[in-house]
């Protein structure tokens, strides 16, 4: 077991210093694209399946509630969490369009879209990326494994350096609340 628990770590500290070297840029850039949608009164769209969902959530409630610091609520929503609109499109539509249609019914101009996906391949959440661009809305990517398809819709499209799924969900969510903290430093005392 050590040997085991010694490695997850190092894998990790691998991981973290390889992407460091290569996404602060990006993750820069976007969180500059959120700042600017909020500061305009828009709200943030952010979704992805299995983990990917559960860090959806995670990040919509660090900008709705709070990251570390007291400030306003900001406006963040994740697209997995009502049941009953998700089976009504998968059931209507296909399982393919539980984020495009979410979307187009929420999404205005200026908003921004996070979708995550460790390959950058799932189709739903393409899908959801083809819809935002038709409503004129910026699109960040969270992936890895070179970004796949994500690397035809974002503007910004921050991969991971890795081919490991637990990897890549580690450092989403580390790069997930890096943005928050970046957002939130601008909207203390607003």
């Amino acid at each position: 077991m050590k040997s085991i628990i010694d490695n997850e770590f190092n894998e990790h500290l691998i991981t973290t210093k390889a992407t460091m070297s290569v996404i602060n840029s990006e993750i820069e850039s976007a969180a500059k694209l959120c700042i600017q949608c909020l500061n305009k009164g828009g709200k943030i769209l952010i979704f992805g399946n299995g983990g990917s969902a559960a860090d959806s959530q995670h990040i919509a409630a660090e900008l709705v509630s709070r990251y570390k610091t007291e400030r306003r609520g900001l406006a963040a929503i994740a697209l997995t969490t009502d049941t009953s609109i998700i089976t009504a499109i998968a059931n209507d539509y296909g399982f393919d369009r539980i984020f495009s249609r979410q979307v187009e019914a929420l999404a205005k101009p200026g908003d921004i879209t996070i979708g995550i996906s460790t390959g950058g391949t799932s189709i739903n959440v393409i899908n959801a990326f083809k819809a935002a661009k038709d409503k004129n809305c910026k699109i960040i990517g969270f992936s890895g494994r070179g970004g796949g398809e994500f690397n035809n819709y974002c503007d910004v499209n921050l991969v991971i350096p890795s081919e490991d799924t637990p990897r890549i969900q580690e450092m989403h969510i580390l790069i997930g609340h890096t943005i928050c903290h970046l957002i939130e430093q601008n909207f203390i005392n607003i």
